[in-house]
């Protein structure tokens, strides 16, 4: 099985099945006794809505390991969640995706969890390397491939050729953090405070990097910082691109200056052949409008951006022997 552990959501493909679950990456836990009482999307419903006894925690913060423990009790539900009608006497081998700026800490933190949660092998992939596989791009052939996957909590960008990373560039700006500014914005404008959950949810419904041809609005429930209590304001395209203008800019400087280390054989080949992009982040307006502005390159969307790491990963599971040489090694100490 392969797993595509995200800073928001965790997707895992099994052989032969195809993508089997896809929730999000949250963990509701009775700080008392230390159950956890939920996982994935029944957690998620609850953050921000508990009492005191109860918190929902996101283990994973910047593509990496920040909750170790609850990493664990993750990671073994959703293997036990999906080999529910099987008795496991050996568990599966897993195929686990890491952001292409962890460090040897970092990546050993991924593998223990994941053996601790009951796999017998597990292998690391890098996930660039995972989302161009998963948009079908010709990873092994001696031609430049370039990647921008832009998740909840790193962006990667990188150039591919020949099985492995010519050039890369990690950045903990992605998905997470246009949330956090549209609610600091808010919090500037109007004195309203705003949850997670409603800053993603406006982002998702009126979020743009460029200005789009039909102006749309959203109303906003929150609470009024002045008097403290519940207001609804109404919120236009214009303002939200304006409040998360800053974290689209770090996007776009990683890739110009991924574009720039780039050998310029290969950047001639990413020239013809465009630039992909994957990830929950693909998804926001206008972004492959402003990409293609800033950079002159033609900018093409992955046919199925949210799970194409997930399939990349999945990919080397169905053809261990033949993409085995994109895995990181195990030897890596």
């Amino acid at each position: 099985m392969a797993m595509d552990l995200g800073t928001a959501n965790t997707v895992v493909y099994v052989r032969g099945r195809g993508i089997v679950l896809n929730e999000p990456s949250v963990v509701a836990m009775n700080t008392g006794t230390g159950e956890v009482l939920a996982v994935g999307t029944e957690a998620k419903a609850m953050i921000g809505r508990t009492p005191g006894n109860i918190v929902a925690i996101r283990p994973l913060k910047d593509g990496v390991i920040a909750d170790f423990d609850t990493t664990e009790r993750m990671l073994r539900y959703f293997i036990r969640k999906v080999h529910r009608r099987r008795h496991l006497l050996h568990g599966p081998r897993v195929v686990v995706c890491v952001p292409s700026g962890v460090t040897g800490v970092e990546q050993r933190a991924v593998k223990e969890s994941t053996y601790n949660a009951g796999a017998s092998k597990v292998f690391i992939i890098e996930e660039p390397m995972a989302a161009a596989i998963g948009s079908g791009l010709p990873v092994s052939e001696p031609t430049g491939n370039m990647v921008v996957d832009i998740g909840g909590g790193t962006t990667e960008v990188a150039v591919i050729s020949l099985g492995g990373i010519v050039t890369s560039q990690s950045i903990r700006t992605a998905g997470d953090e246009l949330d956090v500014s549209i609610i600091n914005y808010i919090k500037k404008e109007y004195s309203l405070m705003l949850g997670e959950r409603t800053a993603e949810e406006i982002k998702v419904a009126i979020g743009s990097a460029f200005p789009i041809a039909e102006p749309r609005e959203a109303e906003i429930r929150g609470r009024d910082l002045v008097t403290g209590l519940p207001k609804t304001i109404t919120v236009s395209d214009a303002e939200i691109r304006k409040a998360i203008e800053e974290p689209v800019n770090a996007i776009v400087d990683a890739v110009k200056a991924t574009l720039d280390t780039c050998p310029p054989e290969l950047a001639g080949d990413i020239m013809d052949r465009g630039v992909v992009l994957t990830g929950g982040g693909a998804l926001l307006a206008g972004l492959d409008e402003r990409l293609k502005h800033e950079t002159s390159m033609p900018i093409i969307i992955a046919d199925n951006p949210l799970h194409s790491v997930a399939l990349g990963a999945g990919r080397c599971v169905e053809e261990f022997a033949a993409l085995q040489q994109v895995l990181v090694s195990e030897r890596r100490r």
